[in-house]
């Protein structure tokens, strides 16, 4: 039998080696088990929790179900190419680290943590604009490519001056997301009274006590966790008073003269998230921005929005191949990229999976993860007959219904 291999001129990702509990972990769906093993229940369920009755987080799954894969095994596929340009970057696959908020609560420095294992990886790392590490102190790692998420704010000042910080800090895209302009009402956190730094109730308490191996590493940093973009020098505020300081700041006045606003000054790829319209994408193309991200942030909103995977179709058919378009939402395999790329997607972002990973082991459990989600795809596209990304389309796929 012949021996298969990555196309010569793909992009490789430095040699990794997971340890043995790692090795164990052979499915998403087992790290996300690890996770919850591991964490005590107000901070898993800070991560894989949604708004309301989660139908929105659920069906970001299941949509998946609905697309069938049409392989062309004859077409031969011996070596295979993951890799992917996005903005005139070269990416080893076509899956990155979406932003994820307080990752530094699943793991000490998580997001520099996170970071560190998607450069190895090859891939973007996107930087929450909620992280525990400041987006210099990501910076710092070397993070390469690393994209910034933003709000609009009501404070436009305050807003100029973070996506001034990225600039500064040199990272080479900028991720206004579009669908935190209200909290949305995650029930789960309310159920379990999740605050940051957490404080539990008695049952808590002695839930988060059988957590022994994530107190032990998180028992000197837990008091310190803050926001940190949002502290500034010499400031000791409690969290919770930046936490509402945030909230405060968020601006459902939001519009397309904000967009506009930002395009004036930044000038390198602008990126909207949180798009599920497709007149809303067309006029994105319109206004200048470089990509959008089809999401719902993750079922975390607006619960009974559609599902990204639903929404992307018509995404695709509005945008008709102006501007990249990136998914996120539900992805748990490496089949789902695919189905996502036949969908019309051009590269995918993955959020609790990542956090899942780090978890379970940090900068080693978040590679592990992105490993994972390349040996399914690598093998996906061999079953299917597909050497390169560019081979899977619409006739890659049936849909069910």
């Amino acid at each position: 039998m012949n021996e298969i291999k990555p196309a010569s001129n793909a992009v490789q990702p430095a040699p990794f080696e997971p340890s043995a509990g790692l090795k164990r972990l052979y499915s998403i769906a087992e790290v996300r088990a690890a996770a919850r093993r591991v964490l005590p229940r107000p901070v898993f369920d800070f991560a894989d929790g949604g708004a309301e009755d989660e139908r929105t987080l659920r069906r970001n799954e299941a949509a998946f179900d609905d697309v069938s894969l049409l392989p062309r095994p004859l077409n031969g596929a011996a070596t295979r190419d993951l890799s992917v340009t996005l903005f005139g970057q070269r990416c080893s696959m076509p899956v990155g680290v979406g932003p994820t908020g307080i990752a530094g609560l699943f793991w000490p420095n998580g997001e520099c943590e996170s970071a560190r294992a998607a450069t190895a990886a090859g891939v973007p790392y996107v930087a929450s604009h909620g992280s525990v590490c400041t987006l210099e102190d990501i910076a710092a790692t070397g993070a390469n490519p690393r994209w910034m998420q933003v709000f609009v704010y009501t404070d436009r000042g305050f807003t100029r001056e973070m996506i001034e910080r990225a600039q500064a800090a040199g990272y080479g895209a900028l991720v206004l997301t579009i669908d935190n302009q209200l909290l949305g009402n995650r029930e789960r956190d309310v159920r379990n009274g999740f605050s940051i730094p957490p404080r539990f109730g008695l049952a808590g308490t002695l839930a988060a006590g059988t957590k022994l191996q994530w107190l032990r590493r998180m028992r000197a940093t837990l008091p310190k966790i803050t926001f940190g973009n949002y502290l500034r020098a010499g400031e000791t505020a409690q969290i919770s008073a930046i936490a509402a300081r945030m909230s405060s700041l968020l601006d459902p006045s939001l519009s397309w003269k904000d967009v506009d606003w930002i395009r004036s000054f930044w000038k390198q790829p602008l990126v909207l998230k949180g798009i599920l319209h497709p007149e809303e994408a067309r006029q994105a193309v319109e206004h200048g921005v470089d990509g959008v991200i089809v999401s719902n942030h993750g079922g975390r909103q607006l619960d009974g929005a559609a599902a990204s995977f639903d929404a992307l179709p018509k995404v695709a058919e509005a945008v008709d191949g102006r501007i990249p378009i990136l998914f996120d939402g539900g992805i748990r395999r490496g089949a789902d990229v695919v189905k996502a790329l036949a969908l019309g997607a051009s590269f995918c972002l993955i959020g609790r999976p990542q956090l899942w990973g780090l978890a379970v082991g940090g900068e080693a459990g978040v590679r592990h993860v992105l490993e994972l989600y390349r040996r399914e795809i690598d093998r996906t596209m061999g079953l299917m007959g597909a050497t390169s990304l560019d081979q899977i389309g619409a006739d890659s796929i049936l849909r069910l219904r």
